[in-house]
């Protein structure tokens, strides 16, 4: 342990002293290790996909759309904007400061961690690191131990190929993560569970540093009465599916019109079998739980809840298929997030069921509303509270460049991807210019009554 608490004291020296010396600063510096990266995604891709397919079982598509792609379409976004998002933004400037003007500068914050998880673990690594190189920061990135393949891969790419004091990569597990939690950061990005982000969070708030939490949550998916059945399975099924249901914003739950839940069971189980065939176990491009413990966590489920379809397991290949259970209000399958291919099917009456239903949880990352009906949508949107929301589709709402993403309460701390990444890693200075040529006496001491009902006066009208 003490090597490795040395270990993470390094790395923090040694990026510390790389940032001090400006080196980050500008535009070209940032540009260009930007560039870099890009290219060394392109160069390595084969590799990638191989430790994607050897830690997750993703097929090419599945780890092209959303690692691989995801990345370099940030990327390309990014240099794109970047100039643009580096300059000084003017700022109004009240009266009391005549004469005098406004700008808010976008500064690095320094030395940064990132604490990668493991069920997008190529994404999840790099696209933080993107928003804070663009904003002028160095990074440590800590890969999950439990994507081995992948952790080895991003080891290969940033630490061959980058300097130390600006992009390094520190594989291991737990007490690695604690020992680089012990040093001082000047800003922490986590992802991953509660749980941890509790622990991440206590570790920075001993050294005051500031932290992005993206966390998780039971997310709700609504599915009204008006809603056409077959599309809305569709798209249901691809967002919880989606690399086998490890994927933070995937449907949890479906709250369905108890008039449609029939029928909407049966476009479902439709669905899955034209995703995924007959046996999806056995379908190569259906991915596999990252481990055996994990498997173990979710077979465990489905002994505890009514199963309507799938079901089947494969212990050998840690592979659970597509399975739509019902369940009761005690069954554990309703009462931590679920993350994996497991989806309780629960019908309601009503939008106050609905918003009573969803308001019994932890504010979600996610939530997906399935309607037609503006009024019905509009009733939940006002009433309930979640990271981020997606109408008639899933997942979609953290794939573009232009919308936050994050959590809110227990699902988590601030947001990023595009112009929100480089806001995220960046401090917002305010800058106030005052020119000499004239200067209002009235608020230097000695005061008097005549100062104070002047600023009285001027304080209702020039802020």
């Amino acid at each position: 342990m003490e090597a490795t608490i040395r270990s993470g004291k390094t790395e923090v020296q040694a990026q510390r002293s790389y940032f001090e010396q400006g080196k980050t600063l500008s535009y070209e510096s940032r540009r260009a290790a930007l560039l870099k990266l890009q290219g060394l995604i392109t160069a390595h891709e084969t590799e990638i996909y191989k430790a994607l397919e050897a830690d997750l079982g993703k097929c090419a598509m599945e780890a092209y759309t959303t690692e691989v792609g995801f990345v370099q379409a940030d990327i390309h976004h990014t240099l794109k904007k970047l100039r643009g998002w580096m300059r000084p933004k003017r700022a109004k400037t009240g009266w009391i400061n005549f004469p005098g003007k406004s700008r808010i500068h976008s500064e690095p914050f320094g030395v940064t961690l990132n604490i990668a998880p493991w069920n997008y673990p190529f994404q999840l690594a790099l696209a933080p690191a993107i928003g804070a190189i663009s904003a002028g920061n160095t990074m440590v990135i800590k890969p999950s131990e439990l994507a081995p393949h992948t952790a080895a891969v991003l080891e290969v790419l940033i630490n061959k190929n980058f300097d130390k004091g600006l992009l390094h990569v520190v594989k291991g597990g737990v007490q690695e993560t604690t020992a680089l939690l012990e040093q001082k950061w000047d800003y922490i990005f986590f992802t991953g569970g509660t749980k941890v982000g509790k622990i991440v969070y206590e570790a920075a708030a001993r050294h005051l540093t500031p932290v992005t939490l993206e966390l998780g949550g039971k997310s709700p998916t609504i599915v009204d009465k008006d809603s056409p059945l077959e599309l809305t399975a569709r798209r249901i099924a691809w967002g919880k599916f989606l690399n086998s249901g490890q994927t933070c914003v995937a449907p949890d739950y479906i709250l369905v019109h108890e008039q449609v839940k029939i029928p909407f069971v049966q476009a479902l189980e439709a669905e899955i079998e034209r995703s995924y065939g007959k046996d999806p176990v056995s379908n190569p491009e259906y991915g596999r739980i990252i481990n055996e413990r994990h498997f173990e966590r979710l077979e465990s489920l489905l002994a505890d809840t009514r199963i309507l379809s799938g079901g089947k397991t494969d212990r050998n290949r840690c592979k659970i298929a597509p399975t739509i259970v019902e369940p009761d209000s005690t069954s554990s399958v309703m009462q931590d997030e679920i993350f994996g291919p497991v989806l309780p099917v629960i019908s309601f009456k009503n939008a106050d069921e609905v918003i009573a239903e969803v308001n019994a949880r932890p504010k979600p990352l996610a939530m997906y509303i399935f309607s037609n009906n503006s009024e019905f949508r509009n009733r939940i949107l006002k009433h309930t509270s979640a990271g981020g929301v997606t109408i008639n589709d899933t997942v979609m709402h953290m794939s573009g460049a232009h919308l936050p993403f994050g959590g809110v309460g227990d699902s988590g701390i601030g947001a990023y991807h595009g112009r929100f990444s480089f806001d995220t890693f960046s401090h917002k200075k305010p800058v106030l210019t005052r020119a000499f040529w004239l200067d209002a006496p009235l608020r230097y001491p000695p005061y008097n009554k005549v100062s104070l009902n002047f600023m009285r006066k001027l304080l209702k009208h020039v802020l």
